[in-house]
């Protein structure tokens, strides 16, 4: 089930309320486009801006629509283990069938803390767990090392990576020493071709917000080894997934969906609309991508 593309889907709103209507579109955009599964309240979803019922509500209401269509994770994790425990706790009870599990924010752990942290949630959650390491976020980066240990001691729980550090050695060593089952997911749109051609499964995704069936033919295509084919997506999407990071994410993909008229251009505080030449440049270059 995970492989393929999984776009982080971004929270609408409208008013700073989640416009359940252009959620509810949003996730028909993604089934009518052969999206392969849905990652919900990820970072992408604003979900350090979001209270704990808005989360809830958010995942009680994906969840109901679809449920049986696609694969779904949900981003459970946390810098308190409690809370980590807890949130993957509910979103099992919800339906999810993964759990992504970001390394602890803020605190730094060194990679004995991280390995102990994972194997706490381990031993108090039951779903499928996808470690999610993206250090520029974070501050703390979890060690090819580590994730090997993990996935070989907990191989039916630890089940696969969301790597977004940018190290493809990293990467190779990961997807090298785990278990046949466990799958790296690129975590960065910039690198998902050569990820995938160096053996990761797919990706979590950014830009799939907006090109849902070209990023599910690109990682289609490398999956049935077609590289050519996959390359020219690849090369078409350069600019385009440059410029959905020339803002902090999700800024420049809801100005996107605000162009393409799915969503309300909103946000939660502290993240705002982006300047008006960037808003400039990022509508051209998805014009471009278009045309």
């Amino acid at each position: 089930m995970l492989k393929g593309s999984f776009p982080a889907l971004i929270t609408p709103f409208k008013n700073k309320d989640i416009d359940f209507n252009a959620l509810e579109n949003l996730l028909q955009f993604h089934l009518d486009n052969e999206t392969d599964g849905l990652v919900l309240l990820g970072t992408t979803a604003e979900t350090p801006a979001l209270a704990n019922d808005e989360k809830d509500n958010i995942l009680r209401f994906c969840i109901q629509k679809i449920k049986g269509k696609l694969p779904i994770i949900v981003g459970t994790g946390s810098n308190n283990i409690h809370q980590t425990i807890s949130s993957t706790q509910k979103a099992e009870n919800h339906g999810a069938e993964y759990a992504l599990v970001v390394t602890p924010y803020y605190n730094k752990p060194n990679q004995e803390g991280l390995y102990l942290y994972y194997k706490e949630l381990i031993n108090k959650t039951s779903l499928p767990i996808i470690i999610y390491n993206v250090p520029s976020r974070t501050g703390s980066n979890i060690s090819a090392e580590t994730v090997i240990k993990l996935a070989n001691e907990f191989p039916e729980r630890i089940v696969g990576i969301k790597e977004a550090s940018g190290d493809i050695i990293k990467a190779s060593t990961i997807i090298r020493d785990t278990p046949d089952n466990f799958v790296l997911l690129s975590g960065e749109d910039a690198l998902n071709y050569p990820l995938m051609c160096i053996g990761a499964k797919g990706c979590i995704s950014v830009t799939a917000n907006i090109i849902p069936k070209e990023m599910h033919e690109m990682t289609k295509s490398l999956l049935e080894f077609n590289y050519s084919k996959a390359l020219k997506y690849h090369q078409k999407m350069i600019e385009l997934n440059q410029v959905m990071f020339i803002d902090t994410n999700p800024i420049p993909v809801k100005e996107t969906l605000h162009y393409m008229k799915m969503i309300e251009l909103d946000f939660k505080l502290p993240l705002c609309p982006t300047n008006k030449d960037y808003r400039q440049k990022i509508i051209d270059t998805f014009i471009k991508f278009k045309n």
